[in-house]
């Protein structure tokens, strides 16, 4: 079904020179070209890159609305370099030890909807990256209420209102762990804010958030 859906969207939306471009790409060659992030989108929270990039913008929806096994390796690659970065400086610093990898999820509705959530995409990824010396996998964390798209909400308090009390955190998996979340765009920093007080509320000690882009 999977590949089916692929083979239509690729006879509707044929790919540009600039995804095949980028699939011909390692990661060091994305990261020397693109433009870095110029501000974090909230407190705990890290953003590699600049959504305005076409490289970047171009690289997130193939991965987002195809589900580009490609994309999810070339955005992995990358944003592993700076979790490793992060790891090697402050986590000494900040007792940030055995962290939990966490994706933010999709509802089931959604990710039955789409056939993917393009987070644990990139979580996998990293996962095989790391071969478990810094951090594991873990699906922890649940959206059990679908909510409207965050980019039909025209200010950061709508998105807020709208993501309140939507995830789920497992306190047994969680409790008295650190967290590392893994997003692959924030905007205002809504939805990643949202999670992070889920898992504190379900007694994570640290929860530190790295999206691909904002």
């Amino acid at each position: 079904m999977r590949q089916l859906w692929d083979t239509i969207l690729d006879f509707i939306f044929p790919k540009t020179p600039l995804v095949r471009e980028l699939e011909r790409m390692e990661a060091d060659e994305f990261a020397s070209l693109v433009e870095r992030a110029s501000h974090p989108p909230g407190k705990g929270m890290i953003a590699c890159f600049d959504y305005r990039d076409k490289l970047v913008r171009t690289a997130i929806w193939e991965l987002k609305y195809r589900g580009s096994k490609k994309m999810a390796r070339l955005l992995a690659s990358a944003l592993y370099d700076e979790l490793l970065a992060f790891l090697e400086e402050y986590a000494p610093l900040m007792c940030f030890t055995e962290p939990l990898l966490v994706p933010i999820p999709l509802s089931k509705a959604r990710e039955a909807e789409r056939g993917f959530n393009q987070c644990e995409l990139l979580a996998a990824v990293l996962t095989e990256l790391d071969g478990g010396r810094n951090f594991t996998f873990s699906r922890a964390l649940a959206k059990h209420r679908d909510t409207p798209s965050q980019t039909k909400q025209d200010t950061r308090k709508k998105r807020l209102e709208n993501l309140r009390d939507c995830f789920a955190a497992d306190s047994s998996a969680v409790g008295n762990r650190n967290i590392i979340l893994i997003d692959d765009v924030a905007t205002t920093g809504a939805t990643l804010e949202e999670a992070q007080k889920t898992l504190l509320r379900a007694g994570a000690r640290k929860v530190i958030a790295f999206t691909v882009a904002h």
